[in-house]
């Protein structure tokens, strides 16, 4: 397995978060994270992107404890919700950070700014740029550094149409090479369109794990969701 998650949890004060959670993840799977607010999405990929820090558990990447941060910053990379970019900095200078934080050359930069059509803001500051372009320059920076499992926090949230069809279009491309890929979503299009496998949680726990066909027909989504 390419991730082993074991144990997992993270509770905050007001009783919410992740809940003792154990999961395998095969290399290349695409796999939609459901649940209603508060079950323990964004957490869970928080906890796999090393920002937050679980109470209980263990993650292990390709072998690779996630404690060891400096290893596995290569290993995952996250598109958070609302991307974690420096706004009053343009978007060649903010790729060109986070190049020297995981330590590829500036010639990965060119790269991007080339393969997601951003040649042309290269010079833009970030709080310039729209909602979808933002996006774009979040999902370029992740791949920097070439990681073999993407993390998306919401991926198409507040995006228009044609911009969240481009979404679909890189995800998808991004598995078509072998990537694994995680992301949470509440759009049941996106979750049919996209997902090989759906894992929902409800109130930290996993409920279902399996098939999106099979979800989409199970009591589990018409009691949660009907």
């Amino acid at each position: 397995m390419q991730i082993e998650i074991s144990n997992l949890s993270k509770v905050y004060k007001e009783n919410r978060g992740l809940l003792p959670v154990s999961l395998d993840v095969g290399k290349g799977e695409l796999i939609a994270i459901i649940g209603h607010n508060g079950a323990g999405k964004s957490t869970l990929l928080k906890i796999l992107a090393n920002w937050h820090l679980p109470d209980t558990g263990n993650v292990l990447v390709d072998g690779i404890n996630l404690k060891n941060r400096a290893a596995v910053v290569r290993k995952v990379g996250f598109v958070p919700e609302v991307p974690n970019l420096f706004d009053f900095f343009p978007v060649e200078y903010n790729l060109k950070l986070f190049a020297r934080l995981f330590q590829v050359s500036y010639i990965r930069v060119e790269e991007i700014l080339n393969d997601f059509n951003l040649l042309s803001f290269r010079n833009s500051k970030i709080q310039d740029l729209s909602k979808g372009l933002r996006q774009r320059v979040s999902i370029g920076r992740t791949l920097l550094a070439d990681p073999p499992v993407l993390l998306f926090d919401e991926p198409t949230s507040g995006l228009d149409f044609e911009m969240t069809k481009e979404v679909y279009i890189m995800i998808r491309k991004f598995h078509s090479s072998g990537k694994t890929i995680l992301f949470t979503s509440h759009r049941p299009e996106e979750i049919k369109t996209l997902a090989t496998r759906v894992i929902m949680l409800h109130q930290g726990n996993v409920v279902y794990d399996g098939s999106p066909e099979k979800y989409f027909q199970s009591e589990i989504h018409e009691r949660l969701y009907q």
